[in-house]
């Protein structure tokens, strides 16, 4: 069935009222954000963060006296709005596939490929030598396509991960830890706090033919042995607050790649690792780092 969408920006102090009265207007569901590409980073705790401009889109279902109600919430709402509300009709989608329309396949590196499940590149662009992921992100953050996923897929690709242990702390779709054993570790640990995450990971892990190598682990999880390769794509808040529990988990001698850190963070998070990391250049994309490095 089609459906309604009712799009509004407001500012942070009206958004928590027109989301409730969105919301007793018969909105199935109510979506925030930016709307004014402003990076909302590490909340405090119990913290809701928002944007100072927020991007509200609320979804109806159709039908005559839906639009009519719809469309005199629009005017009502118009006073709070930093711009003229928009209504607009959205054909029916199998929602959890529409990722589809933008994720293809991607080279990163030398020889590492990610695709979507049931795709390859075409014969005209790999090769024999080339490694292939298979990837569905289900409901976690991983496709690659991200700057910081980007740099943390081209780094691993870089190196030679034969015969090496891995932990992917924060592992979102789990990208990463898989594109380490198919590009030829023997052995991996993903973590992260959100069980869909994990489940992600799980499944991913089981259609590229890897599980078997691949350790699931809560993010509260007590880390014991070292590991060859230690990735974290987060934020750099946590990278801070983790760099001691991360360069623990890394052998002397083992390599290290930090991202989700913004261009401006770098000097505060390489700070927080200096002293038990022997730091390599920093790789930028866009607004965003990679932050490596081996274990003194």
């Amino acid at each position: 069935m089609p459906w309604l969408q009712l799009l509004i920006e407001v500012s942070k102090p009206h958004a928590d009222a027109v989301v409730t009265t969105l919301e007793q207007h018969g909105a199935l569901s109510v979506t925030l954000a930016d709307a004014a590409d402003e990076p909302q980073l590490e909340p405090g705790p119990g913290e809701t963060p928002l944007w100072s401009r927020v991007k509200l889109t609320a979804l109806f279902e159709t039908g005559e006296e839906t639009e009519q109600r719809v469309g005199e919430l629009a005017r009502a709402l118009a006073a709070q709005a930093l711009a003229e509300p928009r209504i607009e009709r959205l054909a029916d989608q199998v929602w959890e596939r529409v990722w589809l329309e933008t994720f293809k396949p991607t080279r990163f590196g030398r020889r590492l490929w990610v695709c979507p499940h049931g795709q390859r590149p075409d014969d005209s662009s790999a090769d024999e030598a080339d490694v292939i992921l298979a990837l569905d992100p289900g409901l976690a953050f991983g496709t690659g396509h991200h700057p910081t996923t980007a740099l943390c897929l081209e780094w691993l690709d870089g190196q030679d991960l034969t015969g090496q242990t891995l932990l992917d702390f924060g592992c979102g779709s789990g990208i990463l830890a898989i594109a380490a054993l198919r590009l030829g570790a023997t052995r991996a640990i993903a973590i992260d706090h959100d069980p869909q995450a994990l489940e992600a990971t799980i499944e991913n892990a089981r259609a590229n033919g890897v599980a078997d190598r691949l350790d699931i682990q809560a993010a509260d999880t007590q880390l014991i042995s070292q590991v060859d390769v230690v990735v974290a794509n987060i934020l750099a808040g946590p990278l801070i607050a983790l760099a001691p529990r991360l360069t623990a988990a890394l052998r002397p001698g083992g390599a290290l790649a930090l991202s989700g850190v913004l261009a401006e963070q770098v000097e505060s998070v390489s700070a927080a690792y200096a002293g038990r990391i022997a730091l390599a250049p920093v790789r930028l994309r866009e607004d965003w780092a990679l932050i490596s490095g081996t274990r003194r």
